[in-house]
């Protein structure tokens, strides 16, 4: 007899094992009031609340639920509430203009949507669905209800995830309970999380259902503690009042958090104690050894896809790196890590990262065509360029269509802006190629600066010292910002857009 693996697991064990425990503590700074301090029966008898609330709108199994919110208590128990039920939440990019958020309720035809009262004027927005400003928790979220049984399928879609959409239309990303559920489990073996640890959501619950820590971090009794908007000193502040053990965050979360450090007062909170998982884009190795020397702080990173629910590869210390010198252990940490158990991980002829695994996508909603291009050859195409070294470690080198190539060579973006950011006043970068007559593509550089009187020849010195001649900026552009997705990813193909407009081709 085989028990399916569904989501609700995690709640029904917190509940069961420790129930009377403290579970959740709510973002207290909301446009409604929080839910503030949750036990974990609390938190299950609120998720079996809003399945029951379903049932009484008549929205049947299989159905999609949208929701738009920031961090909130409300976000977590949706995940149990709505996919629990046998229902399909779809959790949507806070961030993104009413036009996406429609076309994203539309394309995947939920019938109901649920809105952050700060996204309240979106409400308008969304035709044939029934749309709920979250707060009015007696309607949304009634106590001591019963829901619907539901005959749990675990191969049944938990979620559809919309892929950021930075080329065309978003895609749909279909994950099944099973999916998520051996995502998570994987992820925590990897991390260790246990009843001991204390998570701080600083990273967005919608992106690929908080990378599944809300599943894991609940199923083994972790304490969540709910961040609304991530702020560096915010974090600390957190960090130090509840004992934050682990977080997870891109690594623009990391300079926030490393630039508040810089007037903290007092020891920073965490040292020796707390892990932070990185992911999104490979941080510089100069970043890797201030989190390990500046914060005393575990530094961990993984690498994956919406499509794989994320986790494909995991790098985190290894006893046989403690005598290493902090630049070596941020060197060998700086690569995206070897496959999660139950991972396959393989190169194509031109470099693409292949993945395998019981993580991956069922289909993209409704979009048959891009579900075989995906998956051809049985294997997951990632679009990412990558390297496998002798110890079967994975480093990413770019994304494929950012691949610069300039008189003939190929340069990879990543390396460049690595060496950039070694430059004190160099904050943030974005490496692009553009059009360009004689090289065809020339290597250019945007880069964001605290100091107004840069002086750009120095940067471009400086990077003569760490790069071949081929791959140094020929033009350097200042920019009060650059274009990032809601988890801190640079949107290059945005970044590269003003500069081949009107062409046909966007390589050159």
């Amino acid at each position: 007899m085989e028990q399916p693996l569904i989501l609700t697991d995690f709640l029904s064990r917190a509940e069961l094992v420790y129930g009377e425990r403290l579970g959740v503590i709510d973002e207290p700074d909301q446009p409604a009031a929080s839910f503030g301090e949750m036990t974990y029966a609390e938190l299950a008898d609120r998720a079996r609340g809003q399945a029951a609330f379903l049932d009484d709108l008549g929205v049947e199994v299989g159905a999609r639920v949208a929701i738009v919110s920031h961090n909130a208590a409300r976000l977590l128990a949706s995940y149990f509430g709505v996919c629990g039920s046998g229902r399909v939440l779809v959790p949507v990019n806070f961030r993104l203009a009413a036009e996406e958020v429609a076309f994203i309720v539309s394309h995947s035809g939920a019938e109901v949507v649920l809105l952050d009262p700060e996204l309240a004027e979106l409400a308008s927005s969304f035709e044939g669905a029934r749309t709920f400003i979250l707060g009015d928790d007696d309607l949304v979220f009634p106590r001591g209800r019963t829901p619907r049984a539901w005959v749990a399928d675990e191969r049944a879609t938990a979620t559809i995830n919309y892929t950021s959409g930075t080329t065309a239309s978003p895609k749909g990303v279909q994950l099944t309970h099973r999916n998520l559920w051996l995502n998570a489990t994987i992820f925590g073996l990897h991390l260790g999380v246990s009843d001991r640890d204390v998570l701080l959501h600083t990273l967005p619950i919608f992106h690929v259902n908080g990378w599944g820590m809300p599943f894991i971090a609940t199923g083994v009794g972790a304490q969540h503690v709910i961040l609304r908007k991530v702020d560096g000193a915010e974090i600390l502040r957190r960090i130090e009042r509840y004992g934050v053990t682990l977080l997870c965050g891109a690594p623009a979360v990391l300079n926030m958090i490393l630039d508040a450090a810089r007037s903290w007062e007092g020891p920073i909170p965490g040292r020796d104690t707390v892990r932070v998982v990185v992911a999104g884009a490979p941080p510089p190795t100069s970043e890797i050894e201030r989190i390990e020397t500046e914060l005393g702080w575990e530094f961990c990173q993984i690498y994956g896809l919406t499509e794989t629910s994320p986790v494909l590869t995991v790098n985190r210390r290894r006893a046989e790196w403690d005598d290493l010198d902090t630049a070596e252990r941020a060197r060998k940490l700086g690569r995206a890590g070897v496959p999660t158990l139950g991972t396959a991980i393989s190169l194509s002829e031109d470099h693409e990262v292949l993945a395998r695994s019981n993580t991956v996508l069922s289909s993209y909603w409704n979009n048959s065509v891009a579900t075989d291009e995906a998956l051809e050859g049985d294997w997951f195409h990632t679009g990412d360029g990558g390297l496998l070294d002798a110890a079967g470690y994975l480093s990413i080198t770019d994304r494929k269509k950012d691949v610069i190539i300039t008189g003939g060579e190929n340069v990879s973006s990543i390396e460049v802006e690595d060496v950039l950011l070694r430059h004190p006043h160099v904050k943030e970068v974005a490496v692009i190629g553009i059009p360009d007559e004689r090289w065809g593509e020339l290597v250019t550089a945007l880069v964001v600066t605290d100091d107004p009187d840069l002086d750009l020849d120095e940067v471009v010195a400086m990077a003569r010292e760490h790069l071949a001649g081929y791959k140094i900026p020929r033009r350097i552009e200042l920019r009060d910002e650059l274009a990032r997705t809601a988890t801190g990813k640079l949107q290059k193909a945005k970044l590269r857009a003003p500069f081949w407009e009107g062409l046909d081709r966007k390589v050159n």
